[in-house]
């Protein structure tokens, strides 16, 4: 029902930026939360940030408040994870997420969500 395709991933200095988007095809999308996760090797998977259907409550992992916004246009079928202030321990595969209901409320595990993309990399050198 729903695909997702993750991009902007990439090598970056500590205190750089990235975008990362993620793209959508299927009509539910702009009908779930969304929800990004990221990675790290050796690590499990991690809850990073999230957004509700409307794009008008969020949510984010303490470790990253203030530096990541995640922003929605579902006119379009995108979700846009700006990334400011990088550290070395942002760098992971990084996975955007739709949730299994539709109009659900925002969760952060990773069972709630039902759609996954392939992930992008990101890395963050100091």
């Amino acid at each position: 029902q729903v695909q997702l395709v993750e991009s902007g991933g990439g090598l970056v200095q500590a205190g750089g930026s990235l975008r990362l988007s993620c793209a959508a095809s299927g009509r539910t999308f702009s009908s779930r939360v969304v929800a990004w996760f990221r990675q790290a090797p050796g690590k499990e998977r991690e809850f990073v940030a999230a957004i509700s259907s409307s794009g008008g409550s969020t949510s984010y992992v303490d470790s990253v408040k203030g530096r990541f916004t995640l922003s929605r246009d579902n006119a379009k079928n995108t979700v846009t994870l700006q990334m400011n202030s990088l550290k070395p321990e942002d760098t992971a595969v990084y996975y955007c997420a739709a949730h299994r209901l539709f109009l659900g409320t925002i969760k952060e595990v990773a069972d709630e969500y039902a759609y996954w993309g392939q992930g992008t990399q990101v890395t963050v050198s100091s």
